[in-house]
């Protein structure tokens, strides 16, 4: 089902009450500099440097990207040739194939028809492509496949990428063979992620069967038109030959072009032509998902559907490397909904998505809680765009704009914070009980905590709330600096899921030496 957004919010928002404010009262996380875009602009040519150097490098006759910000394309570089034998130019509104980023387009559209209630996640497959209930199982106690296994990459098909680019044109009737002739299984279904074109092409076949048009309309129907996206197609031939970016190979010392694959059966795997501005309408709707608020739907497919593709759903073993400088480097990954969701040790979520075909490789890249992103086309086979967004990232990060909205605390957070500052410098029993939560005393009872009080209070003297957040999980966790006398504070406060939100969660310690930082994710 789709989100709801809950009734009388307004009437109830009104009623509720907690030292006065509500736990609905707080704005969503926002951007805190005023400067945020002007910072990152400053940064452009820097990442236009580091685009056109890997071009050079890696011998791609020709590319395009752009930088997405706040849901808009705020910066677009080319640089090469969209057609080498005619010696003709990338232009920013040049149309280069975006291979398997089309799987997002298509798991897309799965959810819009879940939310539509015409489909649900866990149907086994075999109910929408009666072609597969034929389908051999790789054990007696393997489950039935169903359309989340599919969604995730983890249907149990074998990594498939060198055959699957050469299945994209085949037609609906050989593909309906291919499935009724079975399908081996690397692994039972749900147990490990592997990557399978062929498991997007299946979801293609579903969103035919379920909507009662082809893959092909329906995502023109109900995705990319709503989005204004008028020069993205799935068929070569439908692009004017004066935008067409032609795809090659480098081999023997030279550019050789590759054929244009025509679309067919396994387009919704990797069939997909755009243009940079078509695609950063896309990326910068998926971009601003985020945060969830109140407001108006939109979009073709609800926030909170877009939110749920951007999430982890099926995890790959974490990776440990060293950087060019030597400083570890931690990667944990996985994928979502025609996603794949990263985290690094500088940014807590990544979600990104390659695309790759003789001929074509290209990258987007985004992070929600900085509402940037990046999107890079290339006319080279398997064109390796992750070994330049990163630095691409960095350079966007040097400028001092790239800073992730800073959580807003619920009004019941900052209450609870004015109070236990408060009885930092004189305790009082009924201030404590008015705060706590059932558990508070049980956990540590009254005695105890107002000796804890007592006994930091002689130590450090008097203490004033120093400001700001040393850190803020959510609208209901946070810590804060007290500047005292003989040594510094922090206090730290959980609040509990009771309306009011009482403190459930209740911490003094010693601060470090020198200002609190917030943990990083990794050193």
């Amino acid at each position: 089902m789709g989100y709801r957004k809950p009734m009388h919010r307004k009437m109830l928002s009104l009623a509720l009450g907690f030292l006065g404010l509500a736990a609905h009262a707080a704005p969503p996380v926002a951007f805190e500099d005023p400067d945020r875009r002007t910072k990152l602009a400053a940064a452009y040519p820097e990442v236009d440097r580091v685009m056109r150097e890997f071009v050079a490098r890696e011998n791609v006759p020709g590319a395009a990207w752009g930088i997405v910000i706040d849901g808009e394309l705020a910066h677009i570089g080319t640089a090469g040739l969209r057609d080498v034998e005619g010696g003709q130019p990338v232009r920013g509104d040049s149309v280069f194939r975006i291979a398997s980023m089309t799987k997002s387009f298509t798991a897309m559209a799965i959810l819009k028809l879940r939310d539509q209630d015409k489909l649900s996640l866990d149907d086994p497959v075999e109910r929408h492509v009666p072609e597969l209930r034929g389908l051999r199982p790789l054990s007696s106690d393997a489950p039935r496949i169903t359309l989340r296994h599919l969604l995730t990459m983890s249907a149990g098909f074998p990594e498939d990428n060198p055959w699957g680019d050469q299945q994209l044109g085949i037609s609906e009737q050989a593909f309906s063979a291919l499935m009724r002739s079975s399908i081996p299984f690397s692994n039972a279904p749900g147990v490990a992620y592997e990557y399978s074109n062929y498991a997007y092409a299946i979801l293609g076949r579903v969103i035919g069967n379920v909507s009662g048009v082809p893959y092909t309309r329906y995502v023109e129907r109900e995705i990319l038109r709503p989005l204004g996206m008028t020069s993205t197609t799935l068929e070569p031939r439908s692009v004017p030959p004066t935008r067409l970016a032609q795809g090659y190979r480098w081999e023997d010392a030279r550019w050789k072009r590759e054929p244009q694959l025509p679309d067919g059966a396994f387009g919704a795997m990797g069939g997909m032509l755009t243009s940079l501005e078509d695609l950063g309408r896309y990326v910068g709707l998926l971009l601003g998902a985020w945060p969830a608020r109140d407001g108006a739907e939109n979009g073709p497919v609800s926030r909170a559907s877009l939110r749920e593709m951007q999430q982890m759903w099926r995890a790959r073993p974490a990776t440990v490397t060293r950087d060019a400088a030597g400083a570890v480097q931690l990667n944990a990954s996985g994928y979502g909904y025609g996603l794949r969701i990263s985290q690094t040790c500088d940014f807590a979520h990544v979600v990104a998505h390659s695309g790759g075909l003789p001929g074509f490789g290209s990258q987007m890249r985004w992070l929600p809680e900085y509402g940037v992103g990046l999107i890079a086309f290339g006319n080279r086979t398997y064109t390796p765009w992750g070994d330049v967004l990163g630095p691409a990232l960095t350079a966007l990060k040097d400028s001092g704009g790239l800073r992730p909205r800073a959580v807003q605390p619920s009004g019941a957070l900052v209450e609870a914070r004015e109070q236990v500052t408060a009885l930092v410098g004189r305790w009082d029993d009924a201030a404590i009980e008015r705060l706590a939560a059932v558990n508070l005393f049980l956990d540590r009872d009254k005695a105890r905590r107002r000796a804890e009080f007592a006994q930091l209070r002689a130590e450090v003297g008097g203490c004033r709330d120093a400001g700001g957040w040393v850190s803020i999980e959510n609208r209901l966790r946070g810590d804060w600096l007290l500047r005292c006398e003989r040594g510094d504070l922090i206090a730290s406060v959980t609040l509990a899921p009771t309306e009011p939100p009482k403190v459930q969660h209740l911490e003094l310690r010693r601060a470090p030496p020198g200002d609190p930082a917030p943990a990083r994710s990794c050193p």
